[in-house]
This record gives C-alpha cells, structure tokens and sequence, in this order.
C-alpha cells in the first residue's frame, strides 16, 4: 500500500536522499534554506511503511498568484517502479493543484546513458522531456559535470604540464587555509575580480556566509595566499648568486646564459618589488568554497586573482581543495557544470581535465503540467526568457 507524507521530517528525507545511488547537495534538505526566496516543502512516499520516494520541493511564485514547482536533481525513486512512479506523480499534480502551480519541473540526478528507459516511462504518464538539450542555458541545471572521484586521483597521476604547474605555484611560497565565515571577506573580494574578469554577477559576501551557516562543518572555503616577500628575498639571493657566478666563470656560452638569467630575475624583482610594495607580502591570490554533502562534495565558486596568474594560483587552490576535500570523508568532488558541446576549445574544460574528473552527462529536464489550459503558453514564455 502506497501512502504520502506531506512535511516530511528533514532527517528522515535526508538519511533517504544519503542513501541513494547518486548522492545530490540539491537534495538535501539545508539547499530549501539556501533558497529561502522560495517556499518549499519535503514530501515522503511510504509503501506498507517504508520509505520508497522522497523529494525536496522549491515552490516559485509566478504573475496572477501562480506558481511553478521545481525539485533540483530530483525525483529520488526508482523509476522502473510503475505503481510507484505513477502514485508520485500523481500526488505531486495533487500538490501542485493546492499550490496553483502551472507545472513541476524536475531534473533527477541519472545519467544520459541508459535514461531512455526513465524517459520512456515518464513519458508514459504524461511527463514532457526537454530532450538533450544542446546548450548549457537551456536547463536550470547543467547537464555535463566534471566529477572526481577518490580512486581515480593522486598527484602522480596528474599530466606532467599540470605538475609543472603545480610545482611553480609551491615555488610561490603559498600559504593554505581552510575555513569557514572568517574568510568570507577575503574570498568575496576574489570573486569580484572573477567576476569582473568573466563580466558576469555571481554572488556576494552574504550569500556566502549563508551558505556556510547553513552546512556548518560540511562547507568550507579554501583560502590560497602567496608570501611575495618571501619570494622576493629569493629572487634577491639568485641575483646575488648569478652575478657571483658571473665573475668566476670563463666561457662565453655560460656567460651568455648567465646573463639572460639575470636579466630575468632582475626583471622578476622588479616586478615583485612592485607588488609588495603596493599589496604587502602575504596576498590572497585563489579560493574556492565546497560542500560535502553525505560524501558527494560539490565546489559551488572558485575566485582567482589573475593578477598573479603568473604563479599559477588556481592550480593550487584545486590541488589543496580536492585533496582537503577527501581527507574529511567525501567520495567525489563535482567540479561544476561544463558546456555541452564539449569543445577542446573550452577554456574551462581544458583547466577542469587537468584535475582527472569524469565528465558525466546527465538526462536533462522534466516538466509534469498540472494546468493544462496555461502549460503550453507558461512553457513558451519560460523558454524564451531561459534563452534571452
């Protein structure tokens, strides 16, 4: 016998959603408190008292006191279960009824391979599929990912360009910190040069606050600084070095590259020399902020200051974030949405594959209408302020 629970408990929903096969952070339970613009609600589905269904519902107010539902990554079930699929579905229209919603929207987290067969059962009980769609801008969601997993990465397996990389970021002399609201300031001012740099608006220091309130000690932020004093008594040392090396030495090739090298490191403090004078020594140059959401951790931002490109910054900021990230338990890093053409020459995948993710395409988007009569024009006026 199939019975629903409207308010479901937020723990029982979440031990639910923890015990799935693909593991969401939109699922949990805390993302409704994130997205507190919109009202929300968790409904169970209970078979002879066991829970076989569970979601987390975002309820969006629309013009004329209309509403459309959207559950992100969502509906966890099992969709070769037709009694069941028909029953939620059935109750969410019900729901959506008392909401006066137009539709329900929902993007569950499986995997394009092997969907036909969610699509074809969907479809069956008159679920409208948005297809796989050819632009990331289409759905709400990203339907590529780059996810790591734990087993497949190690620092020695990392290409030898990404370890050259690396390797120059450590020569920075960089300082690693982990933490929570303290650093919001810091990182807050590294997304606004992301921002800037990408000429988008992404989010500010409030929002990053709440969202470390709200995930506690499964959110944190990964501060990278750069000691540019420490680097530049180095760089000082070298000179005085080559210039020593210069006097003893009797060949004119050696010469020769001896003097390039000086005029390199002379260069390099000039230039540092600049920096310090200008930013001080210690200088926030990457950061990211992630959530580990029951082992399924996803890096939500990621802000550099290009200023410093030179020293590889990013590569830094990921390396400690993946590698902090498995150390408190998580089993994959999902390194956030890719385009879906998947072009060699997309900036971002071609940074993000430096890292050994596994690029995984998922179904796409759902529509369930519960107004028939305004669906199809609701579904054209959202489609085209989606794409505008």
């Amino acid at each position: 016998m199939l019975r629903v629970e409207i308010g479901l408990d937020a723990q029982i929903h979440d031990e639910f959603i923890e015990s799935q096969p693909l593991v969401t952070l939109l699922q949990t339970s805390k993302w409704a408190q994130v997205k507190d613009s919109w009202d929300s609600e968790i409904i169970g589905f209970y078979r002879n008292e066991q829970l076989v269904a569970s979601l987390s519902v975002l309820i969006r107010p629309l013009p004329a006191g209309f509403t459309m539902l959207y559950i992100p990554r969502g509906i966890c079930m099992d969709y070769g279960d037709r009694e069941l699929v028909e029953f939620v579905l059935s109750e969410l229209k019900k729901y959506g009824k008392s909401k006066k919603a137009l539709f329900v929207k929902f993007d569950p987290a499986i995997h394009a391979e092997g969907g036909q067969q969610v699509v074809d059962v969907l479809a069956s009980f008159g679920v409208k599929y948005s297809g796989l769609t050819a632009h990331m801008k289409e759905t709400i969601q990203p339907r590529y990912n780059g996810i790591i997993y734990k087993e497949d990465f190690s620092e020695e397996k990392l290409d030898k360009k990404t370890k050259q990389f690396i390797r120059k970021g450590r020569n920075s002399y960089p300082k690693v910190t982990y933490g929570g609201k303290e650093l919001v300031p810091v990182f807050a001012e590294l997304m606004k040069k992301t921002e800037a740099r990408k000429q988008v608006s992404l989010r500010d220091a409030d929002y990053y606050r709440k969202l470390l309130d709200i995930y506690g000690s499964d959110a944190f932020i990964t501060l990278i600084e750069y000691d540019m004093g420490q680097l530049l008594q180095e760089t000082e040392l070298e000179i005085e070095k080559i210039k020593s090396n210069q006097h003893q030495t009797k060949h004119e090739k050696r010469a020769k590259a001896l003097a390039e090298e000086l005029e390199r490191l002379e260069k390099n403090k000039e230039q540092l020399g600049e920096i310090t004078a200008q930013h001080g020594n210690l200088i926030p140059v990457a950061g990211t902020l992630t959530i580990n959401a029951f082992g399924a951790a996803e890096t939500l931002y990621a802000g550099t200051d290009t200023d410093f490109q030179k020293y590889y910054p990013s590569y830094m900021a990921w390396l400690e974030t993946i590698n902090h990230t498995f150390e408190i338990g998580a089993r994959t890093l999902n390194m956030g949405g890719l385009e879906n053409s998947l072009s060699e020459s997309d900036g971002l995948l071609k940074f993000k594959k430096h890292f050994l993710p596994r690029i995984e395409e998922y179904v796409g988007e759902f529509d369930l209408p519960v107004n028939k009569i305004l669906f199809g024009l609701a579904q054209k006026i959202y489609k085209r302020r989606k794409m505008g």
